[in-house]
């Protein structure tokens, strides 16, 4: 496993486990962590105070205390009220978000004693990397950081962190006239969010107005000296967060999009180019022989355990079914045809039959491959990977689609030139040709589409990508109708790709997250409703953003066993 992939998987864990704890805590069943952001379902929580995200660098007792304070803010907050109340300023929002947090982690309950230590580690470890990026040097940074250590303090009774307590007794000294009053008021009505939140908005407004004239004053300095010099930027890349969500109900704002839908925010300019393919006809035949067998040689070269590979599929896949009965048992139900000799023979212990079952797979598997120019390089990796996976589901009697998703063209193509013959409205939505190849489906054993599997090899088969589409067509296929499925039959999608959606037409006349929000949406739905298991696998890259389920891939040495093992792992 490559460092960037245990990387990876290793956030992966700890994501897994603190989402684990959040939802033990709370009761929330579908809270979860994607791309490092907490989810509850389709729907990102908002931002709350800015010590609940820890970075990479960060121990794991952080992300536990981080993960405590979450769950204590969805168990003691009403987030409707708090919304209700925030003030619009971003200076004092972020101080009241820090005041509401520090009042759900003093409600902490006392028969969990290791929580408070969490909540108390994450916070000091927030306080010193504040003070270790050189924000404490300047007059605001100074003055946010106090604020946060004497109004914890005061809520929930711990002290302030001993490292930094020695430069902030000035500023602490000069904030006692202006909040003392409402800073005493904090812990007698932490148990009363409204109440509190009357002491809570007095501070807010009361430091956002000392940081305005603290700005005011420290921009005419600049402009009186000659050398102006600009603030460094923090030492080790520490930042408060203050791009705080503007979305309905403090949801996820259009950063992250959430609420965007097929029918709702996304939209098409024209599907008159789009074409689906089947991926051999875009190959000559000679070619097409010759990527074939290239592709056997590189397989018969990279020492693949097909036979391993097919014993597992079928334990993770397979089903037992009933098959009939084996009779003449001695134990199981009586069987009333052996009653006669049972009569007969009164020690005869063979009178009775037991249901006879048998594994049976009753699945499809489906790899959906983005064909985007970045993708290139793997073509060959990725061939066989698939090639591979088709063969040993077919001997596990399971059905395989293999598909992938590109464009027609190169910036836009025709679907762009029709655009801008009318007039460029804005807006427009998705500004390309979408050309959806097949490579293998369902019906088609491996045998006979091998030589389309090859056409993976072409070069110029690799342009942009429009995922979210894709992968709504692919889980179309994948799950088909409630007819065609029997109880216990799963459908399985896998996405292969290197990042997000790419289109330049497309990014460059709409949003900059357009595209990606849509792929989100769509995922999520299809997670939501179960319909279809879709997991992310990721080539060098980090998928979780896009995909609940997901692994990183290291193909740098090709497809050997272990990765095999990677795609065999996300099959529950």
């Amino acid at each position: 496993m490559g460092g960037t992939q245990a990387a990876v998987r290793h956030r992966q864990q700890v994501q897994e486990l603190c989402g684990a704890a959040v939802r033990a805590l709370c009761g929330v069943p579908d809270l979860h962590f994607r791309g490092g952001r907490p989810h509850r379902g389709r729907q990102a929580l908002p931002v709350f105070a800015p010590h609940l995200y820890p970075s990479a660098q960060d121990d794991f007792g952080s992300f536990r205390g981080a993960a405590d304070g979450l769950a204590l803010r969805l168990a003691h907050s009403d987030q409707e009220l708090h919304r209700r109340l925030c003030p619009g300023d971003r200076t004092a929002r972020l101080v009241f978000e820090m005041l509401e947090q520090f009042r759900a982690e003093s409600l902490a309950p006392a028969h969990l004693p290791g929580m408070e230590h969490n909540l108390q580690h994450r916070h000091e470890q927030w306080s010193l990397a504040f003070h270790q990026s050189g924000l404490t040097e300047t007059a605001t940074g100074l003055l946010l950081h106090t604020v946060a250590q004497v109004c914890r303090a005061r809520i929930t009774g711990r002290p302030v962190v001993e490292e930094t307590e020695g430069i902030i007794e000035a500023t602490r000294g000069a904030l006692a006239p202006v909040i003392g009053h409402e800073l005493a008021g904090l812990r007698q009505d932490r148990f009363d969010q409204a109440r509190f939140a009357v002491h809570a908005l007095a501070i807010a407004r009361a430091v956002a107005e000392m940081t305005a004239s603290a700005g005011a004053a420290a921009h005419r300095g600049r402009a009186e000296r000659a050398d102006d010099v600009r603030p460094a930027p923090p030492r080790n890349g520490f930042t408060l967060l203050t791009d705080f969500d503007d979305g309905p109900a403090g949801s996820a704002a259009a950063l992250h999009g959430t609420d965007t839908g097929e029918g709702d925010g996304y939209r098409v300019f024209t599907t008159a180019y789009d074409r689906q393919r089947r991926a051999g006809t875009l190959v000559r035949p000679a070619a097409l022989t010759g990527y074939r067998e290239q592709l056997d040689r590189r397989i018969a070269s990279q020492g693949i355990n097909l036979s391993g590979i097919t014993r597992e599929l079928t334990a993770r896949l397979a089903t037992p079914v009933t098959r009939g009965w084996d009779g003449a048992q001695e134990e199981g139900y009586i069987d009333g045809r052996m009653l006669a000799r049972l009569i007969g023979s009164p020690t005869e212990r063979r009178v009775f039959r037991s249901e006879r079952t048998e594994p049976a797979t009753d699945a499809r598997v489906t790899f959906l491959i983005d064909c985007s120019g970045s993708m290139k390089e793997y073509g060959e990796s990725l061939a066989l990977l698939v090639d591979v996976f088709a063969r040993a589901l077919d001997r596990a009697g399971a059905e395989c689609e293999i598909l992938g998703f590109t464009t027609g063209a190169w910036n836009g193509g025709r679907a762009r030139r029709d655009w801008l013959r009318a007039g460029r409205p804005p807006r427009p939505g998705r500004l390309n040709e979408q050309c959806h190849l097949v490579f293998k489906d369902a019906a088609t054993p491996w045998r006979t589409a091998r030589r389309d599997i090859a056409a993976l090899l072409k070069p110029d088969l690799f342009r942009e990508g429009v995922d979210g589409e894709a992968v709504a067509w692919a889980a179309r296929r994948t799950e088909g109708t409630v007819a065609e499925r029997g109880p216990g039959s799963r459908r399985l999608l896998f996405v292969l790709s290197d990042g997000g959606p790419m289109d330049t037409a497309t990014q460059l006349a709409n949003d900059d997250h357009f595209l990606d929000r849509h792929l989100k949406d769509v995922v999520a739905r299809y997670e939501q409703s179960g319909a279809v298991e879709v997991h992310g696998v990721g080539l060098g890259l980090d998928l979780s953003p896009y995909y609940r389920s997901s692994r990183v891939l290291d193909l740098s040495r090709g497809p050997d066993n272990g990765v095999f093992r990677e795609i065999l792992g996300l099959i529950g």
